[in-house]
């Protein structure tokens, strides 16, 4: 039986897995840096470490900015440098201690050893001004967006290094959703134009460095971006929804670029859910997207689950649908 990382690399490759890589099974996620990612608790709000107010509305499955006038942080795009200051990323090493002594002990022979990353660039702009700002801007102020971008890869850039330096990852596991459940929020070109350079720099000094993988969270539409993505460098694709026509990705695509999710988490964790719901729709996923370039998972970004008992649930499914398929 292939170690869930042997397993992983099969199906990306194009190989013989043995059963389906079951949602992140072969990730093991360091979350325990000292590179704070603060968030506010359900009901209340907190400044993150970039000034960015994020409130969390009582039932609400997340936080968001604060873009009123008082608290959007960037008021200028033509004079962001006024406003935006990188946080410290300088820590002594015992403050890593903790984070070392996890990737320390992992199994490399059984998971990658994975750093995350959140937000992207896309999505910590738009925390910065605004979604609406940010859009005009792209088209108005594309200098000073290419200005701004360029300060946060360099931020980007540092803090691969750190966690490079201390946790000597495999993997590494980065967000920024690039779309709506139907179409990505701008176009290829203009995608092509502002960030996928800035990515090719960040995924790059990943894999010079032994990063092995570059797993990507978008859950959205973004067929249209794919040959961006893999000219980025990213290896597997998370987060593809069910909106997307996967066969034909992996038909298209396969051996350049995986997918991975194709359980939409909006179709079964909320609260009303069942097993039955579950199971039907990770049949589905499993029988209409193969064994190949494939792993499917809920497209939620991390192993998580916003009603209880939904993740192992389908967990238990996509096992189920193993010892069918294989």
């Amino acid at each position: 039986m292939l170690t869930k990382r042997q397993n992983l690399m099969e199906v990306l490759k194009g190989g013989k897995p043995d059963r389906f890589v079951n949602q992140y099974e072969a990730l093991h996620l360091i979350m325990k840096t000292p590179i704070t990612r603060i968030k506010p608790p359900v009901g209340g709000e907190a400044y993150n470490e970039w000034g960015v107010l994020l409130r969390w509305p009582e039932g609400q499955l997340g936080s968001f900015p604060v873009h009123d006038e008082e608290h959007i942080v960037i008021k200028d795009i033509t004079k962001w440098k006024d406003y935006v200051k990188a946080p410290n990323l300088i820590y002594p090493d015992e403050a890593w201690a903790e984070a070392a002594a996890e990737a320390a002990a992992v199994d490399r022979n059984e998971y990658f050893v994975t750093v995350f990353v959140a937000p992207g660039l896309f999505e910590h702009i738009h925390y910065l001004m605004s979604m609406e700002e940010a859009l005009m801007a792209y088209y108005e102020e594309p200098e000073a967006m290419h200005e701004l971008i360029d300060y946060l890869v360099d931020f980007e850039l540092a803090l691969a290094k750190q966690s490079i330096d201390h946790l000597h990852p495999d993997a590494v596991f980065h967000h920024d959703d690039w779309g709506s459940q139907i179409n990505s929020f701008i176009s290829p070109e203009m995608f092509e134009e502002f960030f996928v350079p800035a990515y090719k720099k960040i995924y790059g000094f990943y894999k010079e460095n032994g990063v092995e993988l570059i797993v990507h969270h978008s859950d959205s539409y973004g067929a249209n971006l794919v040959p961006s993505m893999i000219d980025m460098g990213i290896d597997i694709w998370q987060g593809v929804m069910n909106t997307n026509n996967i066969p034909e990705l992996i038909k298209e695509y396969g051996g350049k670029i995986s997918f991975m999710g194709g359980i939409h988490s909006g179709l079964v964790d909320f609260p009303d859910w069942t097993p039955e719901i579950v199971a039907k729709y990770v049949e589905e996923t499993c029988r209409e997207n193969g064994k190949l370039y494939f792993i499917p998972c809920q497209t939620s970004g991390l192993p998580i689950e916003s009603f209880p008992g939904v993740y192992q649930t389908v967990t238990d499914e996509i096992d189920r649908m193993s010892k069918e398929m294989f």
